[in-house]
Order: C-alpha cells, then sequence, then structure tokens
C-alpha cells in the first residue's frame, strides 16, 4: 500500500470518527436542561431523587450509570416514567410516581435529562 493511499485511508477514518463523536455531543447539548428540572421538580421525582445523591430513591447519575450503553434505555426509562409501576422503598411496596405531562417532547427531554448525568 502506498504512502498516500494510506494517508487518505487514514483522513477517511479520523473524519468519520470526527463525526461520529459530533452527533453524540449534538445530542447531549440538545437537552433543555431548565425545561427537564422544572419537570422533574413538578412531578415530585426530586422527593425521592438527586442529580448526584442516593435518597429513597437512585440518583440521576447512577441511573444514567446502569443504562449506559444500552439500546432500550431510553424506552425502559419512559416507561418507569410514565407507568406507575410497583418499587419497593424501604421494603414496603408502593406505585412509582408518574411524569405530570401527556407531552412526549417533555418527556423524552427529561428522560435524555437522566440519561446524560
Amino acid at each position: 500500500m502506498t504512502t498516500s493511499l494510506l494517508c487518505a485511508r487514514m483522513m477517511k477514518l479520523s473524519l468519520a470518527g470526527g463525526l461520529l463523536v459530533g452527533a453524540f455531543v449534538s445530542q447531549a447539548q440538545t437537552v433543555d436542561v431548565a425545561a427537564a428540572e422544572a419537570l422533574a421538580k413538578s412531578s415530585s421525582c426530586t422527593k425521592c431523587h438527586s442529580v448526584d445523591k442516593k435518597k429513597d430513591g437512585p440518583s440521576f447519575k447512577e441511573t444514567a450509570g446502569k443504562y449506559k450503553g444500552k439500546a432500550d434505555a431510553e424506552s425502559t426509562l419512559t416507561k418507569q416514567i410514565t407507568t406507575g409501576p410497583k418499587i419497593k422503598i424501604d421494603g414496603v411496596e408502593e406505585e412509582h410516581q408518574i411524569v405530570k405531562t401527556k407531552d412526549a417532547g417533555a418527556i423524552k427531554n427529561l428522560v435524555q435529562y437522566i440519561l446524560t448525568r
């Protein structure tokens, strides 16, 4: 393989890698943090969860780590916050609170917010 052909291939790989990283950064930057935090607060999520400290429920950071790299992360978390499944807190079973909106965009934004902490 010639040096110029090798350089051309390396440049293509570098460009493709840069575009991929840019896509991930762009996705992370599209979260409306203020809107997500306001929805979390108005839905009482912050009663049991915080960004980086465990309360009655896991922190958003812990939740993001749990789902990192999982293809179904967004759909699983969306189901968790919109259907009110049974959860255990200190050994007592209760229903998880449901997010107080039907706006799919606002729910997606909140899920992305949690998954990017």
